[in-house]
């Protein structure tokens, strides 16, 4: 089984939307048996709390059930346990490596690095473009699951 945990600041907005979609499109190649995928925040600021209401809206439209997510922190034991490790930009990936202590293994990764278009998520926290961030979770998901089968994983 392949863990994939999905990370940003406060697991309330790009990390859960990148988290659901990813288990939707593992769903829809009849994948989701062979990986457990979850997100997580850097920070403490939202522990507890559901999804954004931008987030919400997108998966909502899609169809895709997030309802028991609650934001959640990541933590060094969850280092040891996910294969991949994936950021939204590089103040995650810094926060991340700190959590890691300093990625010995390899594991972290930028979402968008899986594309042809390496950079940060757009954070709608400050934008309120959900859509853009959206697009940016979607391509970033497609080119991880591509990474995936061009290593030979699924």
């Amino acid at each position: 089984m392949i863990k994939i945990l999905f990370v940003c600041h406060g697991n309330i907005c790009r990390s859960p939307m990148a988290e659901f979609v990813f288990k939707d499109m593992l769903e829809k190649e009849n994948l989701a048996d062979y990986f457990h995928v979850e997100s997580a925040a850097t920070s403490t600021e939202e522990l507890g709390n559901p999804v954004h209401y931008g987030t919400a809206r997108i998966l909502d439209r899609l169809g895709i059930d997030y309802s028991r997510k609650r934001a959640r922190q990541m933590n060094r034991k969850d280092y040891q346990e996910y294969d991949y490790l994936i950021g939204m930009d590089h103040w995650n990936m810094r926060n991340m490596n700190r959590f890691a202590d300093g990625d010995p293994d390899g594991k972290l990764f930028m979402l968008l690095s899986f594309t042809d278009r390496p950079g940060e998520v757009a954070d709608p926290w400050y934008t309120g473009n959900f859509e853009e961030t959206y697009r940016d979770v979607v391509e970033g998901c497609e080119g991880f699951l591509r990474f995936l089968r061009e290593e030979g994983k699924i």
